[in-house]
């Protein structure tokens, strides 16, 4: 039997822990893996949960310099003494103690998934604990210690991968990847985000596409506050996925970040988890469209750490297991009734989806029904597209 998914899961992920008050509550991921297992996604013959330990140093340091891992040791052993110009010791990146290891961990991670997707020991990969794309090689950023995602990704291109697609649907941009694999024309990475002009880190510009030995490498969409399912949708199907079919990478690698739901606290759009699955389910489709199946996705932000995230990753656990969850499906009692215990919150989602009958299906006006320049969304779509397409052999306005 071919081993259908690899999840990577223990509960040592939630000592990933910036404390009580900081957005990225590790509840998230523990709320995540018992309603994954209360569906039943962890124990089927086809399904493989591995618990990693730690990535060694000579690992992270693929991606990161050797002095950034040495201070954030420091920092894990003694937390008072965390360097700043570091981006440790922050109000995104407090230190704590055990920092590098639980990191570290999620490094290991994200190496193990996409070791056993390019092996062909698992068709598919998810590590929902892992997405941590702003860590820069130098510095941490954005809530984000060691870049598990490059790690990831720079392993794979060690060991004989030559094209590498890389998707960002976190609602901030994917900016250390980016940066990463900056002048890497192995590598195209892909981010659909709010843009900076509103939101953290400030970057991510259409015009912002790749060094001089990769240009047309680097693809930003960057969406104006507020958008929602539709106009959303349409720019993912606009721009996201004809690049993936240009590239033809030999496996994708995509980022999952919740945060671009309508109650995230932290940033303004307005997708559904509806919107969130659909685009999870196209990435998985492509995947197997144009690299046999080999796909390793990962999680991110997400900051509605109770509504939003663990039907998310739930849903995205689901697809790759090849047993998708439909929208109208209930929650388990089970589940319900730990979310209420643990947190005090009156009444936990009852549904894996938002919309209702009287919303309808998700819907989004596709591409080929025209360009609008008088439409905000589509200003950000052709700017993208103005910019990447040429350079992918694609047309402006009809591919």
């Amino acid at each position: 039997m071919v081993t259908q998914a690899g999840i990577v899961w223990d509960e040592s992920f939630t000592g990933y822990n910036f404390g009580h008050d900081h957005p990225m509550n590790p509840i998230r991921l523990d709320l995540t893996a018992r309603l994954c297992d209360a569906f039943g996604l962890f124990s089927h013959d086809d399904v493989v949960v591995t618990e990693p330990d730690m990535a060694t140093d000579e690992e992270i340091a693929t991606v990161h310099e050797i002095d950034y891992i040495e201070a954030v040791r420091q920092a894990s052993a003694t937390p008072e003494d965390a360097d700043p110009s570091y981006g440790l010791g922050t109000e995104d990146d407090p230190a704590f103690k055990g920092i590098h290891e639980s990191a570290a961990r999620i490094v290991a991670g994200t190496l193990e998934v996409c070791r056993a997707v390019w092996t062909g020991e698992v068709e598919h990969g998810v590590n929902f604990c892992g997405g941590m794309h702003h860590a820069m090689p130098d510095t941490a950023s954005g809530f984000c210690i060691y870049n598990d995602i490059a790690v990831g990704i720079q392993w794979l291109l060690d060991n004989g991968a030559q094209r590498v697609v890389y998707v960002d649907i976190d609602v901030h941009h994917g900016d250390g990847v980016e940066r990463i694999f900056w002048d890497d024309p192995r590598v195209l990475t892909i981010s659909i985000h709010e843009t900076g002009r509103a939101l953290f880190p400030g970057t991510g510009w259409p015009t912002d596409i790749g060094g001089v030995e990769a240009v047309g490498g680097v693809a930003n969409i960057a969406l104006p506050p507020g958008v929602g399912d539709s106009g959303w949708l349409r720019a993912f199907h606009a721009a996201v996925l004809p690049l993936i079919r240009a590239f033809k990478p030999v496996v994708i690698v995509s980022q999952h970040g919740a945060d671009s739901h309508e109650l995230d606290p932290l940033a303004h759009l307005s997708l559904s988890v509806d919107a969130q699955r659909s685009a999870a389910a196209s990435l998985h489709r492509v995947s197997h469209e144009v690299c046999g199946g080999k796909w390793v996705a990962l999680g991110g932000g997400g900051y509605e750490v109770i509504n939003v995230v663990p039907r998310t990753w739930t849903h995205l656990t689901a697809i790759a297991s090849h047993r998708p969850i439909p929208v109208a499906t209930e929650t388990p009692i089970a589940w319900q009734n730990y979310v209420n215990e643990l947190t005090g919150q009156q009444v936990a989602p009852t549904r894996m989806g938002d919309l209702s009958a009287e919303d309808g299906p998700l819907w989004w006006r596709s591409w080929e029904s025209g360009y609008d320049p008088g439409n905000e969304v589509d200003r950000s779509i052709i700017a993208t597209r103005q910019a990447v397409f040429p350079h992918m052999g694609l047309d402006i306005l009809f591919d």
